[in-house]
């Protein structure tokens, strides 16, 4: 099949978070996302849908020229979704994971896609209780967004371990602080992309997995970063379901001066160069496991170095690019997390407090924006 890539002239943003949907007395997960889309009003139905599972309530923003329309954007769906849901009892829960809700618990949704992907996958899927925060970023061609990709491994460590908020799962510390991301890297078409030379390259291989039946079609491909030729995006997927609008904000910032600034080096004709991918993959690792309390292997340098200095070292080569974007004051809402710690690390400073997850669920409620 040939698939057109339907390119931007800038920069644009979509922004995709998954919420955990939780029974307001138990705290729970809830199967109960059909309640809530089946009063999805008409303008919005195409925005507020279900995932693989139906604990999970997916929010998608319109198209957004910069950050400042993400926040009024995303804000007023979440205001309806969050009231709805206490109208029946529910609650939205920011993170990664669910701290205690078992996993054999939670259903699948319905469609011939979920049916398709529980059958060919069973348990592996099965465990993808798991919630989000998906970035699209606009780019021109998708021979660009090929080298994007490539040239993003070196920073997927860095977004993992800012956004890492999925310490428990299943009732257990999992003694990770991103626990999500190796759920996620059980899947066959998941993990860190593969390396390709063009557009070209990339649509054979899907057409080789969907005409052999590895794949049902090009949305089975789950990397970290993948190209999408329908909105003409890079779309980042690495992130962890940070716990509040300030860190989601930071991290979408992140995510579109990253972009910016590799399109310009790729404009100029830079040297396609970049991370070895067993660097990436083992700092990637790192990230899941420790958060900003990592250290890192410098892709240039091949010194080990802390990954709070990677990234504060990264948020300053990408002021020049936040300023011409309008988006230096969300970047800057990164330091909340560089001064006071991870979603993972506030998590487990309560259940250290409390020895009660169901208080961790409590704090989480009470982070979200939609439940303020």
């Amino acid at each position: 099949m040939a698939y057109q890539f339907n390119g931007n002239k800038s920069h644009t943003l979509g922004v995709e978070i998954e919420l955990q949907i939780v029974d307001s007395k138990t705290l729970a997960l809830s199967n109960s996302v059909q309640q809530i889309l089946d009063r999805v009003p008409q303008k919005w139905v195409d925005k507020i849908k279900t995932e693989l599972m139906q604990n999970c309530c997916e929010i998608n923003t319109d198209v957004c020229e910069s950050i400042k329309q993400v926040e009024p954007d995303l804000s007023e769906k979440l205001k309806w979704t969050q009231l709805t849901a206490n109208e029946i009892g529910l609650k939205l829960v920011w993170g990664g994971t669910h701290p205690f809700s078992s996993w054999q618990e939670q259903k699948y949704s319905t469609g011939n896609r979920y049916d398709w992907l529980s059958k060919a996958m069973r348990d592996i899927s099965r465990r993808v209780v798991v919630f989000g925060l998906h970035v699209h970023v606009g780019v021109d061609s998708g021979d660009k967004a090929i080298q994007l990709c490539d040239r993003l491994l070196r920073h997927i460590p860095s977004l993992l371990a800012l956004s890492a908020n999925s310490p428990m799962f299943n009732s257990r510390d999992t003694g990770l602080a991103s626990y999500r991301s190796n759920i996620l890297d059980s899947l066959p078409t998941a993990g860190l992309p593969v390396q390709m030379r063009n557009w070209s390259e990339y649509v054979w291989l899907v057409d080789h997995l969907c005409t052999t039946g590895f794949i049902k079609s090009i949305r089975e491909i789950w990397w970290d970063v993948r190209p999408h030729h329908e909105f003409g995006t890079v779309e980042l997927r690495i992130m962890d379901m940070p716990m509040n609008m300030k860190h989601l904000l930071g991290l979408v910032a992140l995510t579109q001066c990253l972009v910016a600034a590799i399109s310009q080096q790729i404009d100029k004709g830079a040297y396609l160069y970049d991370c070895h991918p067993m660097i990436a993959k083992q700092n990637k690792w790192h990230a899941s496991r420790y958060g900003m309390d990592a250290m890192f292997v410098d892709p240039d340098t091949m010194q080990a170095v802390p990954a709070r200095q990677t990234v504060h070292r990264l948020m300053q080569r990408c002021i020049p690019f936040a300023e011409k974007l309008g988006c230096e004051q969300e970047l800057k809402g990164l330091n909340d997390i560089l001064d006071n710690g991870t979603g993972a690390r506030l998590q487990r400073e309560v259940f250290e407090k409390t020895q009660d997850m169901r208080q961790v669920v409590e704090f989480l409620i009470r982070q979200g924006p939609s439940n303020g």
